[in-house]
């Protein structure tokens, strides 16, 4: 299998720290690849928030579901550690957008680096739907509000 190569954007306009907690060690003492794919879930739902947009909207049936992750492990993560995931928007198109991530501690020791893809969806039809362009310009533009 070739090895997963995830470029960076220039810039990114969120960033969420989070404690490596105990429970998200596996049995080499360092963050477990399950705990990190659940900080990346923690980490997206903040920055969807502060693009104005959310995975699920209960009153309108409307959000996103995630169709693909890819994950470039860089360095370990252990307990106690501050992982500081910086977020982008990228490679926006008719239906979705990618959420790309790159990971490293307080000290600047570096993680990972991932992408997931999102993709708009409607959960009364079960279908896809066009991106809004209003969250689209968001998404370029990264304006996020704090």
């Amino acid at each position: 299998m070739a090895r997963i190569k995830i470029d960076l954007p220039a810039t990114f306009p969120v960033t969420v720290a989070l404690l490596v907690r105990i429970t998200d060690l596996n049995y080499g003492n360092h963050l477990g690849n399950d705990a990190l794919v659940s900080l990346l879930h923690e980490a997206r739902v903040q920055f969807l928030g502060q693009m104005r947009l959310t995975e699920f909207d209960p009153a309108t049936q409307q959000g996103l579901i995630m169709a693909d992750l890819a994950v470039e492990y860089k360095g370990e993560g252990f307990y106690g550690d501050v992982l500081h995931l910086r977020m982008a928007a990228a490679d926006l198109h008719k239906y979705g957008f990618d959420v790309v991530y790159h990971i490293h501690t307080t000290q600047g020791r570096e993680i990972a680096r991932a992408k997931t893809g999102m993709l708009c969806f409607d959960y009364t039809t079960r279908k896809l739907r066009a991106l809004p362009p209003e969250a689209a310009a968001r998404l370029r533009s990264g304006e996020a509000v704090i």
